[in-house]
């Protein structure tokens, strides 16, 4: 491997998908990982065209390689080297989850602020809506 293609973890790693590498690492050896359809280990490089897919969650985002990047940028500076492609359907699952995490409380949290009560009946009412 030469310096100028980079390794999937540490391409996931400076385009800001995963966090830390460690974390990109472990979304490889978990599957979580493919490029062009196949799943790969995190030593597995990366090209330009690539179409790379991480699943996070309930959600399959998908990534086309624009150009390499080995060493980490701010989100603004991201555009020339990565395109998200990922389906509107694919965002629509991610945020229907937070709706429905936002509506589940940690055993002992205390009473729901009177803002917390408003977000809890407009995402309980839109259920309900839904269900007629």
């Amino acid at each position: 491997m030469n310096d100028s293609t980079p390794r999937i973890d540490k391409y996931l790693w400076s385009t800001r998908i995963f966090k830390t590498r460690a974390d990109a690492t472990d979304a490889c050896k978990s599957g979580k990982v493919s490029i062009n359809s196949q799943p790969v280990k995190a030593s597995r490089e990366v090209k330009t065209g690539d179409v790379i897919a991480v699943r996070k969650g309930p959600v399959s985002h998908s990534y086309k390689v624009l150009a390499l990047l080995t060493q980490r940028v701010s989100v603004k500076n991201l555009a020339p080297y990565i395109l998200d492609i990922t389906p509107p359907e694919e965002l629509a699952k991610g945020e229907r989850h937070n709706e429905s995490a936002a509506a589940w409380r940690e055993r002992g949290a205390g009473r729901p602020t009177k803002k917390e009560r408003r977000e809890l009946e407009r995402v309980l009412g839109e259920r309900s809506l839904g269900e007629r």
